[in-house]
């Protein structure tokens, strides 16, 4: 009898003693977790108007169904009636990326004189899709 007892009591105490407590994972500290993503990607400041040259517009929206970092750009991109039209864009490293019936594009930060066009070369403030295509706030 004593020896079941010694042999329950040690199956107990091994068990207790194999038991983890699993503690939830703590977040990381403000100060990481500022590092690791930006409240708002840089690209929201993007959103408005921008105006090229001869009827030329770009207005881009936040696409909130989607979320983060997502956009909807409206935009008269081209002379033709046809070269007109709504879009999806997605954050990336250099700027919005968004495909549109000519192909991949991106979207990125520059000033006038990176639009290439002498009309715009004085703003300091432009988005531009390709030399020759560029929308700058007024």
């Amino acid at each position: 009898m004593k020896k079941t007892l010694f042999l329950l009591s040690t199956l107990a105490l091994l068990a207790a003693c194999n038991h983890e407590d699993k503690a939830p994972a703590k977040p990381a500290p403000p100060s990481v977790q500022a590092t690791l993503v930006p409240p708002t990607p840089p690209t929201d400041q993007w959103v408005g108007k921008w105006i090229g040259v001869e009827g030329l517009n770009l207005t881009i929206a936040k696409d909130d169904a989607i979320g983060r970092g997502h956009y909807i750009l409206t935009m008269q991109y081209g002379l033709d009636a046809g070269d007109t039209g709504t879009f999806k864009g997605e954050e990336a490293d250099d700027g919005i990326a968004f495909t549109r019936p000519d192909g991949p594009q991106m979207l990125r930060a520059g000033d006038g004189e990176a639009t290439g066009l002498k009309w715009l070369a004085d703003k300091k403030d432009c988005l531009i899709v390709a030399t020759g295509e560029g929308y700058c706030r007024q």
